[in-house]
């Protein structure tokens, strides 16, 4: 999938799903669920700032209530875990978000889409949603909802590293350098996705083109960019959020 597919594409909402019925797990524990930790590779402690767990630490700049923002499905945590072995010694995860509810994924996409609406009246909904999509995805079909998405940076020596911009910087505040590929970005911030990709991608996540620290494993996006016939995550709600 060479090509920028976004969200609102009707290939994506065209993917049957078929979801396997995968527990969310909380990622602050460790994969097998005893609950131990640990820091970057090579190290031991917490990563970069906020509650250490098996990927490392978890950014608190997401939380919410109920902790809902930091469980996956059980098949992209055990993946991320093996992402995280693949990074060069003292380069760690940093988790900034997981599962999203999917009221909170429609307040977000109809939230950005009223921004867009009133920055650009003359535009129709259809390319309304489509602008939106680069950033939020629509609800019906979006991965965080099925906790098959992850939002995450790369962290060393107790600092995020550059990875160009801030983790979910829009289009329009970024000048479009959020997207993974973008030009004119710094040679270290180069480096830093190449070796953010280089893992996730070995680990069997696909990246939002958009979107440098959006990757996801088993929902339709993922169907699509690797051939899937099907999606083992669909939305779903999680008891209690």
């Amino acid at each position: 999938m060479s090509e920028i597919v976004l969200m609102s594409d009707p290939r994506i909402a065209a993917i049957p799903v078929e979801d396997c019925d995968e527990p969310l797990l909380d990622v602050r524990g460790d994969v097998r669920g005893d609950g131990r930790g640990g820091g970057p590779r090579g190290g031991a402690g917490s990563s970069g700032p906020g509650t250490d767990g098996p990927l490392g630490a978890v950014d608190p700049r997401r939380q919410d209530d109920d902790g809902s923002f930091a469980h996956l499905r059980e098949g992209v945590l055990t993946r991320l875990a093996h992402a995280r072995t693949l990074l060069p010694d003292g380069v760690g995860l940093l988790f900034v978000e997981g599962y999203r509810p999917p009221s909170l994924q429609r307040a977000y996409f109809e939230g950005y889409s009223a921004e867009l609406r009133a920055a650009r009246p003359e535009w129709t909904p259809a390319r309304i949603r489509e602008a939106a999509s680069r950033y939020v995805s629509p609800p019906e079909i979006a991965p965080h909802s099925a906790g098959a998405a992850v939002d995450l940076t790369l962290v060393a020596d107790g600092r995020e590293l550059d990875m160009g911009t801030r983790v979910n910087a829009n289009p329009e505040e970024s000048a479009g350098a959020c997207y993974t590929d973008a030009p004119g970005l710094s040679a270290e911030a180069r480096a830093n996705r190449r070796t953010l990709s280089a893992a996730l991608t070995a680990a069997g996540l696909v990246n939002y083109p958009t979107e440098w620290w959006h990757w996801s494993y088993g929902d339709r996006y993922w169907a699509l960019a690797t051939g899937a016939p099907h999606a083992r995550y669909g939305p779903r709600e999680r008891p209690g959020s």
